[in-house]
């Protein structure tokens, strides 16, 4: 009898779509009879055991469409080889307040000293808070959104950069734009401006944006928006790569010799 109710309790929970609730009424139906748990337990462990198993699944789709680089949390950012970092300060942004005020995160520094973990770290806390985040990097931006427009579906796949609630662009500044990517960028920014939440890495100060957007006019449109509402995180130390290379032994460690590591 505890088998036959158990596969109608199958079927009728597949019609739902309450597929994830199977071992839940495996292990607990036949023990729910014999203790004779109430209908009101039996249905609050089953509706706990479906919400769970959606929102992890939910996450699972977020992670999947973020297009993240990897998947690295705060707990992993080795701060006390990075001093510079307020480590309160990168704590508090992970609380997500930034991102229902749809403020800015902008990580300056030189290469190799943790800024892409940073936001990939910053990106993973807001997808595990239920928004939806996406990564790029500057150029893939450019090139993508670039196509994009000789073909006439500008508008269209902007959109895939403006929908989520956090967009990562990484390494702005490594290459230099032309005047269409510089424009495009703006747009970009623009279009985000108070609506949604941009973390942003780049090796160039401020002062330099001018020169690899090739138009201080755009530089300064797109750093007013892009300021309003931000918080700048100035990251200054040694590259995390040169520490690994050190380690391994791959690399001389004399001050005289530092300056000849690629």
């Amino acid at each position: 009898m505890t088998g036959d109710i158990l596969e109608r309790t199958h079927d009728l929970l597949s019609e739902l779509s309450l597929t994830s609730s199977d071992e839940l009424l495996e292990t607990h139906l036949e023990q729910a009879a014999k203790n004779e748990t109430t209908y009101a337990d039996f249905l609050h462990d089953l509706l706990r055991v479906e919400t769970e198993a959606r929102r992890l699944r939910q996450l699972s789709t977020r992670m999947k469409l973020a297009h993240l680089p990897f998947a690295k949390s705060l707990s992993q950012f080795d701060f006390s080889f990075q001093p510079s970092i307020d480590e309160r300060q990168i704590k508090e942004l992970a609380t997500l307040g930034f991102v229902h005020e749809a403020n800015n995160i902008i990580l300056l520094g030189p290469p190799g000293v943790g800024k892409t973990h940073l936001s990939v770290a910053l990106a993973v806390s807001a997808i595990s808070g239920g928004y939806g985040a996406y990564f790029v990097s500057a150029y893939d931006l450019i090139a993508d959104l670039t196509e994009a427009m000789r073909q006439g579906r500008l508008r269209k796949r902007m959109a895939i950069y403006l929908r989520p609630k956090v967009l990562v662009i990484d390494e702005v500044g490594y290459l230099p734009m032309d005047q269409m990517g510089a424009t495009i960028f703006f747009q970009v920014v623009a279009a985000r401006y108070e609506r949604g939440s941009i973390i942003l890495t780049s090796n160039k100060s401020y002062a330099d944006w001018g020169t690899f957007f090739g138009d201080q006019t755009i530089a300064t449109a797109i750093l007013d928006r892009l300021l309003h509402h931000a918080v700048t995180i100035s990251i200054r130390g040694d590259s995390y790569r040169l520490k690994d290379r050190r380690k391994a032994g791959l690399t001389n460690t004399r001050p005289d010799a530092m300056n000849t590591v690629a």
